[in-house]
């Protein structure tokens, strides 16, 4: 008898065989060489490890596999257009206003943000501080974060209308 876990990974099914108590963390880095989300602090406490299940951020280093079956799981290359690699809007304004540096926090900082615009597309700071107050950058990037969160709500805005 073969234990097997299917997952819905950026839009695509996938099968993880004999998960066991193993963290989505793990599958997804080791399985399916999406190294996107890190492992940081291994408690929930940085956001390094952050995807998104069902839209909301979700912390996958403490998240076993076997709770994410059955929900859509997005990690940071699930952003990106799967047909020609063109970054989704928010990873755009990042590169553009500079809003990493380390790199430690960015794939938290970037699958929140995401989460935000989604439901909130005109953010105002306290908005975006608020989403951001469980994740942490550790070589102080906050102001070009903030900006890469308030263009990509312009990028997104402008994208309606067009």
């Amino acid at each position: 008898m073969t234990n097997t876990l299917e997952l819905i990974v950026n839009g695509a099914a996938r099968r993880v065989p004999h998960p066991g108590d193993r963290t989505l963390l793990d599958v997804l880095r080791d399985e399916f060489g999406l190294k996107g989300a890190k492992y940081g602090c291994g408690k929930a406490q940085c956001g390094a490890c952050a995807v998104l299940i069902d839209g909301s951020p979700a912390r996958a280093c403490v998240l076993r596999a076997k709770r994410a079956a059955g929900h859509e799981v997005t990690t940071l290359e699930g952003l990106a257009d799967p047909v020609t690699g063109t970054l989704c809007m928010v990873q755009k304004a990042f590169l553009e206003c500079e809003g990493a540096q380390c790199g430690y926090c960015l794939n938290g900082m970037v699958m929140t943000a995401t989460a935000l615009l989604r439901n909130n597309p005109s953010p105002t700071r306290g908005d975006i501080c608020a989403a951001f107050r469980h994740n942490l950058c550790r070589c102080g990037t906050h102001l070009e974060i903030i900006a890469s969160v308030e263009r990509a709500a312009e990028l997104m805005r402008g994208a309606q209308h067009e």
